[in-house]
């Protein structure tokens, strides 16, 4: 299921848009083909004992609580959605009941990621997000090639900051102002989108742009 278009905002674009790597199932696999073994060999054995009897209940028993983990692995590799945008990191699971978590890509600090051999030889991985603010490190598991993901999401940092500092270095054309962009950058200020360094130095450079007032 991919991600709802309708919630992002007004000029933003998905970068990456994925499921959870197919090995986060690997194990609801395994179980169905063990207990599936296990039943079949108890329910091809003869006799009438209640141990065997009890047995055979107790295999049924196993592959219908392992079929039953496998769909709702299923279904969570389903309605899992881990996205990346111009804007936001945006992790959502559920299809009834429903949670997730965004990280606007400017407050993102340090992305790393983590893979055991098994994963390496899958190219699957879990990735960890260090972001300003409370939620501290975030930790996205079974994340599809998280070298790459890694990278892109830099580079789409990078690209976001980029915009940013063109609205403010790139005046629409016809309103030159210097007391305009001034006012523009206040308001990129106090909405978070700068911090108090950027903030000074995008300052000092408009304030270089205006002319010395003439003398009388």
């Amino acid at each position: 299921m991919p991600y709802d278009r309708s919630n992002l905002h007004a000029n933003e674009r998905i970068v990456v848009d994925e499921h959870p790597h197919w090995i986060m199932m690997f194990w609801s696999v395994i179980w169905v083909l063990l207990s599936v073994a296990f039943g079949i060999f108890l329910l091809t054995r003869g006799g009438d004992g209640l141990l065997l009897k009890s047995g055979k209940w107790l295999a049924v028993v196993l592959i219908v609580v392992a079929v039953l983990y496998l769909l709702q692995r299923l279904v969570k590799w389903y309605s899992t959605n881990f996205v990346i945008t111009t804007d936001r990191c945006i992790y959502r699971e559920g299809i009834i009941s429903k949670q997730g978590i965004e990280i606007p890509l400017e407050r993102i600090n340090t992305v790393f990621f983590h893979q055991h051999l098994g994963e390496r030889l899958v190219r699957a991985g879990d990735l960890m997000i260090e972001s300003a603010g409370q939620g501290g490190v975030q930790r996205f598991e079974d994340i599809r090639n998280p070298v790459m993901v890694q990278n892109l999401l830099y580079q789409t940092m990078e690209d976001n900051e980029n915009r940013k500092f063109d609205r403010v270095r790139q005046p629409a054309e016809g309103s030159g102002s210097v007391a305009d962009e001034l006012t523009k950058l206040v308001a990129l200020h106090d909405q978070g989108h700068l911090t108090d360094a950027e903030f000074e130095a995008q300052k000092a450079q408009l304030l270089s742009r205006q002319p010395p007032p003439t003398s009388t």
